[in-house]
């Protein structure tokens, strides 16, 4: 894949990830976290699947890393939209993107802590300000009355959660993608080349791994039987995140980070909380408040900085 069309799909998925926030917000006045995870990426796996076929899904992957496999579909699928939805029933949709944007912050510290990166002075800086702007956003332009318990709440803390296990699953699948032959982990040899390894495939795998643990979920939660009552309000907002949220967006971010780095894809993230706030105001209700404004130009501002030479 051409670098112009990994930036193409990277913006698409960061679009329809934005827009996703409002789609779940929607969807949680009628269905549980469980069932809009596991009915979304249902959708989103028969439209893989209709795109590739199994036969590409099986040359993906290898019996060898079969457990690196499962671990990104729980990672990515299962958990990461565990939290979001359940940030999602007390946070605001606006502030939850805001918080997502944080995510190259994340990224570019593993990489320091976990591959031995160079941080440097800027990127210290950009860091700095840009969980600044965080703690700006989540105390509603307020840091002190933060700190006293007196703004944000659980939701918010779940969001947070969230960006730092989406910075992991987007550092490791990275290295899934460049590693060539079977073997995965610390025997495992990876370059800034693309492998053979077809990203639209492996991508498939991951999200029926992720499919299969929610349905484990859902089990619990019970909440299957909500999708014999909803409104149409609910089902547009399903085929939404099934088709363009889970399908396409996934399929163009795993298709993204095979032709650029980690850090370079993260900063498409810039563009979620602008597509949410465009959306949340008229479809939610939801203002921008002078603290979500502050706060989120601090956030674009220090990420900017962390991946300015990335």
């Amino acid at each position: 894949m051409t670098v112009w069309k990994a930036t193409l799909g990277l913006l698409m998925a960061a679009v329809f990830w934005g827009a996703s926030f409002v789609a779940t917000k929607t969807a949680l006045i009628e269905l549980s976290p469980a069932t809009i995870t596991v009915s979304r990426f249902g959708i989103g796996l028969l439209l893989i699947f209709l795109l590739i076929g199994i036969k590409r899904a099986r040359r993906a992957f290898s019996r060898q890393n079969l457990v690196a496999v499962a671990a990104l579909g729980f990672m990515g699928i299962t958990l990461h939209q565990w939290l979001q939805a359940n940030g999602l029933k007390t946070a605001q949709a606006t502030v939850g993107s805001w918080i997502v944007a944080t995510i190259p912050i994340f990224v570019v510290i593993l990489g320091r802590f976990v591959l031995g990166e160079r941080l440097g002075w800027v990127r210290s800086i950009g860091i700095g300000i840009a969980g600044s702007g965080a703690i700006f956003v989540i105390g509603q332009g307020n840091p002190a009355a933060l700190w006293r318990g007196q703004v944000g709440n659980f939701g918010d803390v779940l969001f947070v959660l969230s960006a730092l296990n989406w910075s992991v699953f987007t550092v490791l699948s990275r290295k899934l993608l460049l590693t060539r032959g079977s073997e995965v982990g610390a025997k495992a040899q990876a370059d800034e080349t693309p492998s053979d390894r077809d990203p639209l495939g492996l991508m498939f795998v991951v999200m029926i791994f992720g499919w299969l643990f929610s349905l484990g979920w859902l089990a619990i939660d019970g909440g299957w039987r909500e999708l014999l009552t909803m409104q149409s309000q609910s089902i547009i907002a399903l085929l939404f995140l099934g088709i363009a949220a889970s399908g396409l967006a996934y399929a163009f971010w795993y298709a993204g980070l095979r032709s650029v780095t980690a850090a370079q894809a993260g900063v498409f993230l810039y563009i979620e909380p602008i597509v949410t706030a465009g959306l949340a105001w008229p479809i939610l209700g939801e203002t921008m408040t002078t603290g979500a404004i502050v706060g989120g130009a601090g956030i674009i501002i220090g990420v900017w900085l962390v991946n300015r030479e990335a």
